[in-house]
């Protein structure tokens, strides 16, 4: 099934081993101990109220292993607030939760209403700078996905086989009259006792011409992940800075500082190599885990065959002190920009391009041992990301 990965529904009685606050106990011993699952774990539907968040719809998971995330349904069913036992995983803004009807497509005002959050999905028209003439065209700063409701919301919330399932689902559709018609059918699924979540999506054209696409998951990581000594670890093996702004400070690509008074963003494109799954794993370790102790860290791990480019976002800034991990199909440069160097990804009638995201927190130093190792060798520095770029899909 397009909405739903993981295995289908066993015949017969729920048997096997599973893991919980420690512990290691037979999944129907675990069941005789608790009356309802949502004792330990469970998907909670709300409606939040609060300003200008409201009407806005959310859904509140919770894993048993401390693992607790908000999906908001109104906002492209992208995951808002996350934390890992009382740690933030991601960054937040100061806009905070914000209902799509207070969403302004033109130009920049998309930062507006911009949360923040551990997953944001960018595009699907438009990712990065605004087109120019934006106010005519709506082609504004990465797009209105992140703006548009879910419709056809499924709760699943099951066993199948030894494991408990918690997943939400939703369709959201990007189109106009004479224009495009692109739907992302999303699922954000987890299990019982997991540190991690995997967002499943299947972007598809849904009308009767070729359409020109961009896709960015924009990965918001922040304190306490992100602090004085964090690093990133990466399986790059080449990297090109943005600008002048970003070429001045690539020495230090993917080591990070305190806050800084008025520093100024820097952006690197990276060549990201798979392992032999077909996947790579991009992780941001805390001062801890980057020596080798036992610390904090989170990490993101996608197939490079679906999302070919890799951006990451370094932001020192006061209050706006995050690293972004972004896997995608495209530059951040805008639409016109990639058309130009005829990079721009197009969906023919009827297809669709399929993504498939994990995320999780990282606790242990063997954990942060085994990503620093599948990373590899330091990457080399390229005078333009044009040097190594793949067409997407390629």
């Amino acid at each position: 099934s397009l909405l739903y990965r993981f295995p289908p529904l066993k015949a017969g009685s729920v048997s096997g081993v599973i893991e919980i606050h420690g512990m290691r106990m037979a999944v129907n011993d675990l069941r005789r101990r608790i009356g309802n699952p949502d004792q330990i774990a469970g998907v909670q539907l709300v409606q939040l109220d609060n300003g200008n968040e409201r009407p806005g719809r959310a859904a509140i998971f919770r894993t048993g292993s401390g693992l607790e995330f908000t999906v908001l349904l109104d906002r492209g069913m992208d995951v808002s607030a996350a934390s890992y036992q009382g740690k933030a995983m991601g960054w937040r803004s100061t806009v905070g939760d914000v209902a799509p009807q207070y969403f302004e497509a033109e130009g920049i005002r998309w930062l507006r209403s911009y949360y923040g959050g551990l997953v944001s999905t960018c595009g699907l028209i438009n990712v990065g700078a605004p087109e120019p003439g934006s106010e005519l065209s709506g082609h504004g700063l990465h797009g209105r996905i992140n703006n548009i409701p879910a419709k056809d919301i499924k709760v699943t919330q099951e066993w199948r086989g030894d494991a408990y399932y918690l997943a939400v689902s939703g369709v959201m559709r990007e189109t106009r009259i004479f224009g495009e018609n692109l739907t992302l059918t999303r699922t954000v699924w987890t299990r019982l006792g997991e540190k991690r979540f995997w967002v499943d999506d299947a972007v598809t054209n849904e009308g009767f011409a070729p359409t020109a696409f961009q896709l960015l998951y924009h990965c918001n990581i922040g304190w306490p992940a992100v602090d004085e000594g964090a690093e990133l670890v990466l399986p790059s093996r080449r990297f090109a800075p943005r600008d002048d702004e970003a070429r001045d400070g690539a020495a230090r690509w993917n080591r990070f500082d305190a806050p800084t008074h008025g520093y100024r963003e820097k952006v690197y494109y990276h060549d990201v190599a798979a392992d032999r799954s077909g996947k790579a794993t991009a992780a941001i370790l805390n001062p801890a885990l980057a020596k080798g102790k036992d610390g904090f860290g989170v990490y993101i791990r996608y197939a490079p065959k679906e999302l070919p480019r890799f951006t990451e976002w370094k932001q020192m800034g006061e209050q706006d002190y995050v690293v972004g991990l972004e896997p995608c199909t495209c530059g951040v440069e805008g639409r016109h920009v990639d058309e130009a160097m005829g990079l721009l990804h197009v969906l023919k009638p009827g297809k669709r391009h399929t993504v498939s995201l994990e995320v999780g927190a990282l606790s242990d130093s063997a954990e942060a041992k085994a990503i620093r190792k599948a990373a590899g060798a330091p990457p080399k520095m390229t005078d333009h990301y044009s040097a190594f770029v793949k067409k997407p899909g390629k």
